[in-house]
């Protein structure tokens, strides 16, 4: 038995050990951070793994993590996924398949891992992909066979990183075309000529190769010669310039007749530039970049005054430093170089002030970017030579992000150029605008958003097409410019939008980020032509109107279209839907229809009280009531006589009965019934029958004044042994009858009374169904022969009288 029982304890638990490794996504992390577009981002979320995602996510970030390894079944399922980052985790291992699944991926990024190697397999089922970037990981080759074989989309890649060493011709076979190609090789220490040469046509190739160009002048250029064309922009990185030796390379691209050159993270001495100039001299160089640049000499660089730079068009600088700015000479001397760009850019490079005389060299000038730097009022008016129209062909001036207070100057400084159509003044110190002002009238783009203002006046130009005013303390806009096609206005303090007939041509407006509560479907119309609108991310009031707007506009149904996004409106009040997204807010008819729900239950209220009376008087339902509470009132007086009388309950029976009859029937009583019943006579015909006397109640007579018609009808019948009721048309007609019938339909139902205590006289033919039917015991009566019939004939009345007197002393009289 005890082998038995360790037999069994063994398969329970071999079976719990299989259960558990057939499911491993039991204990594996998930990600729900995902927005209404499909896109998921689960970056610095500490996973280890692949978390578990939506198999409809369209976009997974899974960028700075610690996944060391991603599995053939971490991404199954998600053959809906366009994007896939991996971006700075501590990946080492890729299984074979493990991106088999990922049929529509179009963007791949597994830069800045540990992957020592590449293998094919990863990429062989990735016929989608467009974008792959394998920068910053520790291999030294690209492997074989070539890893790109079957990318036959791909446009662009990047790949390199410090560990790469080698380059061999077939590397990058099956790589035809690319719009874009990075390279980081600052150790590549072997190329095999024409490994990069397939690559046509070629946008921009962008090479990190810091230590060739230092050692190895040959490697350098060869690869320069593989990726130059006409037509490709070349991005050279991290270079190190100081003699004449390290820009030999760049010969290979002059060689090539480049039009594009761009330096990133360049340190150059005087003679590195000076060399630089002489071997572009001729060159049919377009445009010539530098981004982040230190120069370490003195500007010196009139050696090179008679090369030829005619070609160049555009110039741009960015983030230069100068080391020993005290001693860098002056640009006059430069004029071999300033006198061709039409496109100049200076940004960011601590640039206080240009001298006129240097301004002057700028002959062909259309285009200066003079952003983020150090320019006040007192400079720019030297830079721009006081106003004097000297850089006559300016179009487009960006003197944004620097130290300037006035806008009245700009104004002044630009009025004579004449050709000025674009002018940002962006984050500045504006802190207010002039009443008037005078713009060039080609002025068509006015940027003078992050300023301070608080108000606007005509100082606008009239001929504007494009005017950003956002980041202000601006609170309305009651200026006219008919010719505006977009309007800025984000950043402020709108409490609703500005009037759309001041733009009738206005087509793009945007007012993120004020204080509107709401607009409604009037506040668009008034914008004749508004195609676009960005109203996101302000503090609105989720009414009916606006939530039933905003959600026709977001479904595509007006003409006005929501460009920011459902997520940017979002509802502040009514306090229940704060923080709900307009587009997903569901109100009910009674908030939405407030009025009309009101008037429609008031209606279906009232109908449904007039049923309800209309129910009641069928079915006698307020008869009922108002007879009960009259008779609970009765009984209550009755009770309070009968306890002030102590005396024996006959002596409560004052009368043989209770005549109860009609006002137009009160000749017949007074005639024949009081007669008959009440005087005592004697019969001729026969003496031995002697008439006694009965008494009887009328209501003419016997009811006590003052008191309540109720109290003295219901005193009445509890005084009387029985209740005569005079039945005709009179009596059914007359409405104090009703009420003697009513309190004698109740008091059949007293337990005191008993079930003769009623007596009817028909003194003309009357029908049961005239009875009504509420009287349900008095029309059950009526079917019995307890009623009598006043005859008409004279010699049947004997009988009649005899009969009555009988029932008013309830027992039979024998005749012998």
């Amino acid at each position: 038995m005890s082998n038995l029982y360790l037999l069994v304890v063994l398969v329970l638990l071999s079976s719990l050990c299989r259960g558990q490794r057939s499911n491993p996504d039991s204990e594996k992390p998930s990600c729900d951070r995902c927005d209404l577009q499909l896109s998921c981002n689960c970056s610095y979320g500490g996973f280890t793994g692949v978390p578990m995602v939506t198999d409809r996510a369209l976009t997974l970030d899974l960028s700075f993590n610690n996944i060391t390894v991603v599995t053939d079944d971490d991404l199954t399922g998600h053959a809906r996924l366009r994007a896939l980052s991996l971006h700075g985790n501590r990946l080492a291992v890729i299984h074979q398949s493990a991106f088999n699944s990922l049929w529509s991926l179009e963007k791949l990024d597994l830069s800045d891992n540990w992957l020592t190697s590449l293998n094919y397999t990863w990429f062989s089922e990735l016929g989608a992909l467009q974008e792959l970037n394998l920068l910053d990981n520790p291999y030294s080759c690209l492997g074989s066979p070539p890893v790109f074989q079957g990318l036959l989309r791909l446009r662009r890649l990047r790949f390199g990183g410090p560990a790469l060493e080698e380059l061999r011709r077939g590397d990058l076979s099956g790589v035809t075309q690319l719009e874009e190609l990075t390279v980081h090789a600052n150790n590549l220490q072997r190329y095999e000529s024409g490994t990069l040469a397939k690559i046509w046509p070629l946008g921009c190739v962008t090479l990190s190769f810091h230590n060739p160009f230092l050692t190895n002048i040959a490697l350098a250029s060869a690869v320069l010669d593989d990726v130059s064309y006409p037509e490709t922009h070349v991005v050279l990185e991290d270079l190190h310039l100081a003699k004449n030796q390290s820009v030999q390379p760049l010969r290979a691209v002059a060689k090539r007749r480049v039009r594009y050159l761009n330096f990133h993270n360049l340190s150059a001495s005087d003679e590195a530039i000076v060399d630089l100039l002489v071997v572009t001299d001729g060159m049919p160089l377009i445009v010539l970049s530098f981004d982040v640049v230190t120069l370490t000499g003195e500007g010196r660089w009139e050696k090179a005054n008679w090369t030829d730079h005619k070609s160049i068009d555009e110039f741009f600088l960015r983030d230069a430093v100068v080391l020993d700015v005290f001693k860098f000479v002056s640009f006059l001397q430069l004029k071999f170089l300033l006198q061709y760009p039409r496109k100049v850019s200076i940004i960011n490079s601590k640039v206080f002030l240009m001298p006129c005389a240097t301004s002057k060299l700028l002959v062909n000038l259309q285009y200066l970017d003079l952003s983020e730097n150090l320019l006040t009022d007192m400079t720019l008016e030297e830079t721009l030579c006081y106003g004097d129209s000297t850089i006559k062909d300016l179009r487009v001036l960006n003197i944004s992000r620097n130290a300037l207070k006035s806008l009245s100057l700009v104004n002044r400084l630009v009025a004579k150029l004449s050709k000025l159509t674009h002018l940002d003044v962006s984050r500045n110190s504006y802190s207010f605008m002039p009443q008037g002002c005078t713009w060039p009238s080609t002025l068509r783009y006015l940027n003078i958003s992050r300023a301070k203002l608080t108000t606007v006046t005509p100082c606008l130009p009239t001929t504007l097409e494009v005017l950003d005013l956002s980041n202000n303390d601006l609170k309305d806009f009651t200026l006219a410019l008919p010719g505006l096609r977009e309007l800025h206005l984000s950043g402020n303090k709108f409490l609703r939008l500005p009037s759309g007939w001041l733009f009738p041509n206005l087509q793009t407006l945007t007012i993120q980020s004020n204080t509107l509560n709401m607009f409604d479907h009037f506040d668009l119309q008034s914008y004749k032509r508004l195609q676009s609108l960005q109203a996101g991310q302000n503090k609105f009031v989720c009414s009916c109107d606006f939530v039933a707007l905003l959600q026709s506009d977001i479904r595509g149904g007006r003409d006005v279209r929501l460009t920011d996004g459902e997520d940017s409106y979002v509802c502040d009040s009514p306090l229940y839907l704060q923080g709900e997204t307009v587009g997903r807010v569901h109100l009910s008819v009674v908030e939405c229809h407030r009025v009309l729900f009101v008037s429609v239950s008031c209606g279906v209220s009232l109908f449904v009280g007039i049923m309800v009376c209309v129910l009641l008087w069928r079915l006698h339902v307020l008869w009922y009531l108002k007879m009960t509470w009259a008779w609970l009132r009765a009984k209550r007086s009755s009770h309070r006589r009968r306890h002030r009388d102590q005396a024996d309950s006959e002596a409560l029976l004052s009368f043989d009965a209770f005549v109860s009859y009609s006002e137009r029937d009160a000749s017949w009583v007074e005639n024949f019934l009081v007669p008959e019943l009440e005087e005592t006579r004697e019969n001729n015909e026969d003496a031995m029958n002697s008439r006694t006397s009965l008494s009887l109640c009328l209501h003419k007579r016997d009811f006590l004044p003052g008191h309540w018609i109720m109290d003295n009808i219901m005193g009445a019948m509890e005084r009387s042994r029985r209740t005569v009721f005079i039945l005709s048309e009179n009596f059914v007609q007359s409405d104090w009858c009703r009420y003697e019938l009513d309190f004698s339909h109740f008091r059949l139902f007293d337990g005191k009374a008993g079930g003769d205590a009623a007596i009817l006289i028909l003194l003309e033919p009357l029908a049961k169904d005239d009875i009504p039917k509420r009287f349900c015991k008095l029309r059950k009566l009526m079917s019995s022969t307890t009623y009598l019939e006043w005859p008409q004939e004279e010699e049947r009345r004997p009988e009649f009288w005899r009969s009555l007197r009988n029932a008013l002393r309830g027992e039979e009289e024998e005749e012998d």
